[in-house]
């Protein structure tokens, strides 16, 4: 065994911060710059070791082909990717023992450098060690009484100590000794108490019967408490998320949308929409830590596992997630009762486990889920007797989700659902939609993400006047048929490509009809555009916008006009205050415009330009206050970094990782203080 394979496994109870440790570690500096490679993994209990492959092997960087199917394939993909790098992978939360299945899941390692490091966070011990690792072992104790002392009323009061809220100390001190040094409970119950300075409501949480009931189905008393704490919508909100198993990611758009089909929001005498009212609930539930980050992806949202726990305890019993350990039972159980339904993904789900479902005539909910990145999943097969057979059976339905299942087509009677309000069929292989589904009178929400065979919408599809919110992401439908859609005046659409193909580029222009273009979109062929006026006329400065890619063609030849480009791509500046990512490829002037590094992008997070070979000067992207990640590369015409890029004042303050590649012109760099840089590479330059 090389003895280079080393590891470290941090072992304790849910809830003492493995987790937050080993964060700790994986972002810091001096960490970021030993490792070539770094990745992070949740394992959880549904040990999967095809889908955990595929995870690894894409957290590195790895592209997923459709020969990774096959998974030894897959194997040797990572050992290929892996050879003589030096790399730190953190598997968070592992419970499987199996020792065959950890041996297989590390296999590809063996070719690694020297010095690469694997972190384990466990409840059980010495996992590692029997794998013939070195491992170093830290089983974390509960916090010290001072030590927690101080982090409750971080938490509680915004200071660490009591200093000024003398008063408030004793019933402080009785609930942190209540809470048994666990950071989670004791983050969890301080958020709750941060808005109440009064003693009687902190001696209400001191001596509340909470505290006295067994605890029998492993809910630690102090996060039952932060629970009774919240309001009556954010219980119901809370609860809801006891559909999803445990690890899932959550989308906090795509999750409001869910809780907006319910029927979740009443209304509000603000000016607040629904939405928004949705989105500021989610932000409390974050602020007291009921939702986490993800690890690996600052946008999407986790649930600690002694959270996701709570959830199904107090969960009442019109919800049910059909998982392995439930469905044991399953054709015991009375499910006429349940209103809200989920079942877990598998490789394939038979008519037979969901045919007792028939009788749940009152069924609102039929969401399928899965845990994992969506590169990283498997295929996943459906009986087509659930969609003839059972669907129509369920005519209550306000949220159907069949989302990631080889489903070739809807039947007819998808259009009885009358009362059905969010369809999600991302990730499935249809190829058009049934007549019928414009029968669906209320549907808000369709998501149509990554079907990549989808071709064409049905003709009436304009009856449906309620639609809000559809995402056609990287389908094959015609620039012309969504021009044909944007006509509904309160959708939003959630784009992903527009290729401008008319030699004049007129097409630009015609998305001053979209209105509501969301989220995140990428417009290619931006060199075929005659007239600036075309993108004026786009009107991008309106659009509510996230991402933005803009792309011109890779070849540079005679007929490109620098000003006519500098001209399109100044008319080409998006919403200020919404804006995270910003990508420019290919652009053939030889300056920026004044917008690109204007520092009123206050959320811009991720800049890459590249492949502009006529840019002498870089703009000034130091301004940027919460740039975190900056990747230069092909700016052939650049010989010199220095003031243009830092701007005024304090360059760079939040900016973690920059990159140069292949800045064949380049040779002089006047340095700046990069005052939270992790990560800086330099290559072919």
């Amino acid at each position: 065994m090389p003895v280079h394979r080393t590891g470290i496994e941090l072992v304790g109870m849910g809830g003492v911060g493995k987790t937050t440790l080993a964060r700790l570690v994986y972002d810091d500096v001096q960490v970021n710059n030993h490792f070539e490679l770094k990745a992070w993994i949740c394992i959880s209990d549904e040990f999967d070791i095809s889908v955990r492959s595929k995870e690894i092997f894409i957290a590195f960087g790895g592209e997923v082909k459709k020969e990774h199917e096959n998974f030894n394939k897959l194997q040797e993909a990572i050992r290929d990717h892996l050879t003589r790098k030096r790399f730190l992978l953190v598997l968070d939360d592992v419970w499987s023992e199996s020792r065959e299945d950890w041996e297989t899941l590390v296999s590809p390692f063996y070719t690694c450098s020297p010095g690469s490091k694997i972190i384990v966070t466990a409840r059980k011990d010495k996992l590692l060690k029997e794998l013939g690792y070195n491992s170093l072992y830290k089983h974390l104790e509960s916090l010290s009484d001072d030590d927690a002392l101080s982090l409750f009323a971080l938490h509680a009061l915004g200071v660490r100590n009591f200093d000024s809220h003398l008063s408030l100390k004793p019933h402080g001190e009785g609930i942190v000794k209540k809470c048994d040094g666990l950071p989670l409970a004791l983050i969890a119950l301080g958020t709750s108490l941060r808005t109440k300075k009064d003693e009687d409501s902190w001696k209400g949480v001191l001596e509340s019967e909470i505290w006295k009931l067994p605890v029998e189905d492993k809910i630690i008393p102090a996060l039952r408490l932060s629970y009774h704490d919240l309001s009556a919508p954010l219980k119901r909100l809370f609860a809801y998320c006891s559909l999803f198993p445990k690890d899932f990611l959550f989308d906090k758009e795509d999750l409001v949308l869910l809780w907006m089909a319910e029927g979740f929001f009443q209304p509000t005498p603000s000016d607040l929409t629904k939405e928004t009212l949705g989105q500021k609930f989610f932000d409390e539930l974050l602020s007291r830590s009921f939702f986490q980050h993800a690890p690996n992806n600052e946008s999407l949202f986790v649930m600690h596992d002694l959270m996701n726990d709570l959830a199904t305890s107090v969960a009442t019993e019109f919800y049910f997630r059909l998982d392995n350990e439930s469905g044991k039972n399953i054709k015991k159980m009375k499910l006429d009762k349940y209103r809200h339904m989920s079942f877990v993904g598998e490789k394939y789900v038979a008519y037979g486990k969901l045919q007792v479902l028939e009788n749940t005539k009152c069924l609102r909910t039929f969401l399928a889920t899965f845990v994992g990145e969506v590169e990283s999943r498997r295929h996943f097969f459906l009986s087509n007797k659930v969609l003839t057979d059972l669907l129509p059976e369920l005519p209550l339905l306000r949220v159907l989700s069949l989302s990631g299942f080889v489903i070739r087509e809807l039947p007819e009677s998808i259009g009885t659902l009358r009362h059905l309000r969010y369809l999600n069929l991302s990730q499935t292989h249809i190829t058009h939609l049934p007549e019928t589904i414009c029968n669906l009178v209320n549907l808000q929400t369709l998501i149509l993400f990554g079907c990549k065979e989808l071709t064409e919408l049905p003709n009436n599809f304009l009856n449906l006047k309620n639609l809000q919110h559809l995402d056609v992401r990287d389908t094959l439908l015609s620039f012309q048929m969504l021009l044909e859609i944007s006509k509904l005046k309160s959708l939003q659409i959630t784009l992903s490509k527009i290729k401008i193909e008319s030699e004049r580029g007129i097409e630009i222009a015609k998305l001053k009809d979209f209105k509501n273009i969301y989220g995140k979109i990428s417009v290619v062929g931006l060199e075929k555009v005659q007239h600036a006026i075309y993108a004026h006329e786009a009107n991008f400065s309106e659009k509510r916008l996230s991402e933005l890619e803009l792309v011109w063609g890779d070849e540079l030849n005679d007929s490109r006009n620098d000003m006519l480009e500098k001209e399109v791509l100044n008319e080409l500046k998006p919403c200020h205050d919404k804006l995270i990512k910003l990508k420019i490829r290919s652009y053939g002037g030889f300056e920026f415009p004044k917008w690109v590094g204007d520092p009123l992008f206050l959320y811009l997070k991720h800049v890459s330009i590249s492949g502009c070979k006529r840019c002498t000067s870089l703009p000034p992207l130091g301004q940027l206050l919460s740039l975190k990640e900056l990747f230069i590369q092909g700016l052939y015409g650049v010989e010199a970094v220095g003031s243009e890029l830092f701007g005024t004042g304090q360059a760079f303050p939040s900016l973690e990782i920059l990159g140069f590649r292949d800045m064949c012109g380049w040779r002089k760099w006047s340095g700046a203080v990069f005052p939270r840089l992790q990560k800086l590479e330099i290559r072919d330059c």
